[in-house]
Order: structure tokens, then C-alpha cells, then sequence
């Protein structure tokens, strides 16, 4: 559906309104606590201060206003022209990945490839886990990747540590690395996935221009990052596993596995992963003892979140394209990766596929300057809200402050800018 330039600038206002929104959310939440407990008050303030909410809430504040400047009717018919396909895929993998049975295969992997790094053991696994587990995404998808890693890392460290640098260090790291792990693939990441069939780009070839730089960068910062805190990481005692949670039958295992691939398999036809899903929730209950409480709610949050972008996003190629169209080829991988941070990297690469003037080497540099900034912010990357959301408790009462992810998560981006353009 076209939109009329005054609803696009309108929905350009609040798409910045929603950015600038981010980065106070932790002084809502300071607000917030200055009310009674279970007030008015607080509840409005701890709500504005949810990072996952506030798209959502600004998409709705366009579709009301939409839908008094035109009608209901044309805000109704603008919603159903757009695709939430992505949103509803991100809830529907978070929490089938978040399952106990996905995990341990996971954790299970990590160790094994962890005892081939000689040295301590948490070191070993915390490296391997910021390594194997972002690249993970070419292969089960970024948002797995990101759900299964956060929780990893939120279980076996971020559980055992109040070192906040530690943490920030951490986030920013995997968000980067989640960002530009996916690029071995042509399916898996969605940046890739808004150009791939539109320019001809399979797996060989994301993996011959792509892939084999993101493995470099990846294992470039991971182990710069270990190495600036190994005596903390040498510092945690061995963590015990509940006699309960150590092995869930193999039979179990494999019918979980076959559900994410099945999943996965299906990302871009709605009817059949929802369907897949159903019958999941139904086989999670069959074996409910090797299960813990399946993660609904943050998966919900993560897509509210990801459709306020797509109610939002879609309007903004009034200023984006233009944009795009008057950068160099350097120029548009520095301005790719610096957008990317203030606009979602998917739809910055759905943009850019509408340019048919494009050069080769200027498409390359739209698509690799989108996943090198893929983790500067929570909104710069699909994945980077399921992250956000399972980590931020861990956190502290305020929660993740935007500005220290960004600082975080610089060091590695220059890394991966390095290996992208330079390689």
C-alpha cells in the first residue's frame, strides 16, 4: 500500500520518537520507582521503561492517527499490506530454542569443543560460546542463535558474576557477533534474507564474500574480550547441575531437533511454522518433566517489538533511499553500518534491493555495513531484542542502558568493519 508523504514524514517523526524512546527507558524505570509499588504511577513509568514495548507503542500511536486522518478502513488495509511473518517466526523459534532439551544439545556441543582449548575451563567455554554459538546462526537461523547463546551465557556466567563491565563486554560482543554469524548462509540471516532470491546470492556465494571474514572477526574479538577478562573468568567456582537437568532422553532430543528444522525449513510460510508450532506445544506438554516453563512471554515481548518496526520501518524509504543512492561505495558501508544502529538492518537491506542502479561491489558494501553495525543497538538487528530480553534482568534493577551497549559493542564492530572491508 502507498502511503501519502504526509503520513511517511508522520511516520518518520515517530519512528525517531521510538529511537530517542530507547535510550530513556532506564530513566522511566528510575521513574518509575519513585511511585508506590502496584500504583498508577508505577505501572505507566515500568511500562514506558521496557525497551521491548516501545515500537509497539509508537506503532500504535501511527495507526490511531493514521486512522483519524484517513479512516479506520485505510489503517486497517495499511496493517493487513504489510508482513509480519518475521515477528511471529522470531516468537515461535525463541521458544522452541529456549527449551530445556535445545539447550543441553547446545551446551553439550560447546563443552565438547571447548575441551580441544587447553587451559582453564571457563575460559575455554566462554570463548567457545562467543565463538561457535553466533556461527550457529547460519545454520538454525540468527534469533535460535541469539536465544540459545543468551541463555547460555546468562546460566553459566552472567548467573555468577556483578562485574557490570564484565557483562556490558559481554552483550556487546554477542550482539556483533550474532549480527555478522549468520553471513555463512543466504537463509538464515535477515539482512541476507531481504536481498538473497532478488540478487542471486546462495550459499557459496555469502560464504566466498561473507562467511569466512565473519569466522575471522568472530574469533578475533571473542578471544580479545576473553583474554581482557580472564582472571574474572578464572574466578568462578564450578557451577553445579541439578541432578534433575542433567540428560533429557535422546528420543526427546531428536524430536526437538527435528522441530527446529522443520521450523526453520518453513520461516517464510507463516501457516505451516504456526502450525509446526501447535503441534510442538503439544508434544512439550507430552514430556512436560523434561521441560521447564516454556518462555511465552518474552517471546511475545521480542515480537510486539519486532512488528512496531514493521509498522513503523516500512515508511521510511522517503529519506533512506535517497540517501543510500548519493553514497560511494565506502561512504555507503560506513553510512550502512551507522543507519543501521537507528533503523533495523533488514529493512536497510529491503530498501536497498529497491535500487536496481546499484553496482555489485555498492551491494556488498549496503549488506556488509548492515551486518558489521547489527549490534550497536537493540534495534539495529532482529535477534538483538530476544538477547536484550533474556539478559537484562541480569542487569540490575535498571536493566541494559543503551548507551553502555553501544560503547560495548564497538570494539568488536570495528573488528568486523576491519574484516569486511579490508579482507
Amino acid at each position: 500500500m502507498i502511503l501519502a508523504h504526509e503520513l511517511e514524514v508522520l511516520a518518520g517523526v515517530l519512528f525517531f520518537a521510538a529511537i530517542v524512546h530507547t535510550f530513556l527507558t532506564k530513566k522511566f524505570q528510575a521513574i518509575a520507582h519513585r511511585y508506590p509499588e502496584g500504583s498508577f504511577g508505577e505501572n505507566v513509568f515500568h511500562l514506558l521503561g521496557e525497551v521491548e514495548v516501545v515500537f509497539g507503542l509508537w506503532a500504535g500511536v501511527f495507526v490511531t492517527l493514521f486512522a483519524l486522518i484517513m479512516s479506520p478502513r485505510h489503517a486497517v488495509e495499511y496493517l493487513e499490506s504489510l508482513n509480519f511473518t518475521e515477528p511471529v517466526f522470531v516468537f515461535v523459534i525463541m521458544t522452541v530454542c529456549a527449551t530445556r532439551p535445545i539447550l543441553d544439545l547446545a551446551g553439550r556441543l560447546i563443552a565438547a569443543l571447548s575441551r580441544l582449548i587447553p587451559g582453564d575451563r571457563n575460559v575455554a567455554e566462554y570463548v567457545t560460546l562467543l565463538v561457535i554459538g553466533p556461527l550457529l546462526g547460519s545454520l538454525i537461523t540468527e534469533p535460535a542463535a541469539m536465544t540459545v547463546s543468551a541463555l547460555m551465557l546468562l546460566k553459566q556466567f552472567f548467573s555468577r558474576s556483578k562485574n557490570l563491565k564484565f557483562k556490558y563486554a559481554s552483550l556487546g560482543l554477542l550482539f556483533v557477533n550474532v549480527s555478522i554469524g549468520g553471513t555463512l548462509t543466504s537463509y538464515a540471516a535477515p539482512p541476507v534474507l531481504m536481498v538473497a532470491s532478488k540478487w542471486n546470492w546462495d550459499t557459496g556465494f555469502m560464504f566466498a564474500n561473507f562467511g569466512w571474514k565473519a569466522i575471522i572477526a568472530c574469533v578475533i574479538s571473542a578471544s580479545a574480550v576473553t583474554y581482557f577478562f580472564r582472571g574474572e573468568l578464572k574466578g568462578f567456582k564450578k557451577k553445579e547441575t541439578p541432578a534433575a537437568a542433567i540428560r533429557t532422553p535422546l528420543a526427546v532430543d531428536l524430536v526437538h531437533l527435528v522441530f527446529v528444522f522443520l521450523i526453520v525449513l518453513m520461516a517464510h510460510h507463516m501457516v505451516a511454522f504456526v502450525g509446526l508450532f501447535l503441534f510442538f506445544l503439544g508434544v512439550a506438554n507430552v514430556t512436560r518433566e523434561y521441560q521447564d516453563e516454556l518462555q511465552l512471554k518474552q517471546g511475545l515481548l521480542v515480537g510486539f517489538f519486532l512488528a512496531g518496526l514493521v509498522v513503523l520501518g516500512g515508511p521510511q524509504g522517503w529519506w533512506l533511499r535517497p540517501l543510500l543512492l548519493s553514497l560511494e561505495n565506502s561512504a555507503l558501508f560506513v553510512g550502512a553500518a551507522a543507519l543501521t544502529a537507528v533503523t533495523d538492518n533488514a529493512a536497510l537491506t529491503y530498501l536497498g534491493s529497491l535500487v536496481p542502479e546499484m553496482s555489485d561491489f555498492s551491494r556488498y558494501a549496503l549488506v556488509a555495513g548492515a551486518v558489521v553495525g547489527g549490534g550497536l543497538t537493540v534495534i539495529a538487528n532482529a535477534p538483538n531484542p530476544a538477547g536484550y530480553g533474556i539478559l537484562a534482568p541480569s542487569f540490575g534493577d535498571e536493566g541494559i542502558n543503551p548507551l553502555g551497549l553501544l560503547v560495548a559493542a564497538l570494539p568488536p564492530t570495528l573488528v568486523a568493519a576491519v574484516c569486511f572491508w579490508f579482507l
